[in-house]
């Protein structure tokens, strides 16, 4: 089970993973509406190393990102059904827009997102590489997002779900 950090643990932990000789895997995202598609994603994440660091969105960055009407799920909630997940390690919520600063403060060995992302369009993909890190992205389900589901909800149930 994993466990929220937040950002004066991240230094700590990047040493105790080089220390003990670790690869830490990094991915961020909202993760609003936990789905199969997620848990997909997020299990492939954590079998290209040996640790799982999720950055989450927070609230007011998700807003920035989504619109005023997302998340559906607050992050204090989203944070603990990620730790719930065998799969990943730690989740730290960051409010920026990117998490270039976070991933900078992890310094992964490897950098993941999924979907129709191109490896080098991925934020924080030429500083991974950098540090000798790699860069993947794992493809998605097809048919499973957040806003399928938010769409085939609105969908059965319109306005009075």
């Amino acid at each position: 089970m994993g466990r929220i950090v937040d950002r004066t643990e991240v230094a700590g932990l990047r040493q105790y993973a080089r220390e003990s000789g670790l690869k830490v895997v990094f991915t961020n995202g909202c993760f609003d509406i936990l789905h199969l598609g997620h848990v997909h994603y997020l299990s492939r994440a954590r079998q290209l190393g040996d640790v799982l660091f999720v950055g989450l969105n927070s609230d007011g960055s998700m807003r920035k990102l989504k619109g005023v009407k997302r998340p559906i799920v607050p992050q204090a909630d989203r944070a603990g059904v990620l730790c719930a997940l065998s799969c990943v390690d730690y989740v730290c919520i960051f409010d920026e827009e990117t998490p270039d600063a976070l991933i900078r403060e992890v310094q992964p060995g490897v950098l993941v997102k999924g979907g129709d992302y191109k490896a080098d369009d991925i934020v924080g993909a030429s500083f991974v590489r950098e540090l000798g890190g790699e860069v993947v992205v794992i493809d998605a389900l097809e048919g499973r997002s957040t806003q399928s589901l938010i769409d085939t909800i609105v969908r059965r149930f319109g306005s009075g779900a």
